[in-house]
Parts: C-alpha cells; sequence; structure tokens
C-alpha cells in the first residue's frame, strides 16, 4: 500500500494540517473579537440607559432573562454577566489605547484582568502580555497571584 503513496504525500499532509490548524485558530480570534465587541456594546446601551432613563437592578434583571428565552443555551446573558458589560464598558471607555487590546483576548481573561487590576496601567500590561504571549486563563492567574504575592513581600 506505501506503494501508492506519493513521496511527497507525507510533507503535503503535514503542510494541510497546518493550514487547517490556523484557519481554526483565525476563525475562533474573529469569534471572539466579535463577541468582546458586542458585550462592550451591550456594556455601553445598558450605561446608557442608566444615565437617560434611570435604568436599575429590576431592568437588567428583565432583560437577562428575556435574552436567555430567546437565545437558550447561550450562558452570556445572565444578569451577573450583563452587569459585567456594563463595568467592562464603563472601565476602559475612557482609555482609547486599551480599547483595542481587550478585543485580543477571550471574554473570561478579560474579566480577570477587570477584576483584579485596580489601576490603568497595570491593566494595560496584563491586556499586551496575554495577548502578545498567548497566555491561558490558568497562566494569567497564576502570573496574577504571584506579582500580588511579590508585591505584598515587598
Amino acid at each position: 500500500m506505501s506503494d501508492l503513496i506519493p513521496q511527497d504525500y507525507v510533507d503535503f499532509l503535514f503542510n494541510l494540517k497546518a493550514r487547517i490548524r490556523s484557519a481554526q485558530h483565525q476563525a475562533l480570534r474573529a469569534v471572539n473579537s466579535e463577541l468582546v465587541k458586542l458585550y462592550w456594546d451591550i456594556g455601553e446601551l445598558i450605561q446608557s440607559k442608566q444615565e437617560q432613563v434611570g435604568w436599575g437592578k429590576s431592568v437588567v434583571e428583565n432583560l437577562a432573562r428575556d435574552l436567555q428565552a430567546e437565545f437558550p443555551g447561550r450562558n452570556g446573558f445572565s444578569v451577573q454577566n450583563l452587569w459585567y458589560m456594563r463595568q467592562f464598558y464603563a472601565e476602559y471607555r475612557d482609555f482609547p489605547n486599551l480599547q483595542p487590546l481587550v478585543g485580543e483576548i477571550s471574554w473570561s481573561k478579560n474579566l480577570l484582568i477587570l477584576s483584579r487590576c485596580k489601576d490603568t496601567l497595570e491593566r494595560e500590561f496584563y491586556l499586551r502580555a496575554t495577548a502578545r504571549f498567548g497566555w491561558t486563563k490558568v497562566v494569567l492567574q497564576h502570573t496574577k497571584s504571584t506579582t500580588k504575592a511579590t508585591k505584598s513581600t515587598s
């Protein structure tokens, strides 16, 4: 059977697999970027409604319930996540240099950075490092807690 396989088949297959994996990775990044943009927009809209007409907790709870009914199986529209979207927008809206960075990493990594980093420079560092080095959420958690422990012993 190996006599029927052309000599360059192994290299061809290896290169084809690499292209498929690369395309899958690029597609995942594009989907992630669009999801973060959507969450930014939802946060902006909620913030705007709160400022303009005084939307409160009960309206956001109703919004979450209605969105979950319309999009069953999508857990991104919980009450807590809608509040995170609002916080996400509110924290980054005045920092245009950080806005492109948030779209380069996943929502869960954005939330981790948002919750653990209290100033803009620290957030920028972790956003850039996560995007550049491809840190996983576990690596980001470990790096952030290691940095925190080092600061507290200094």
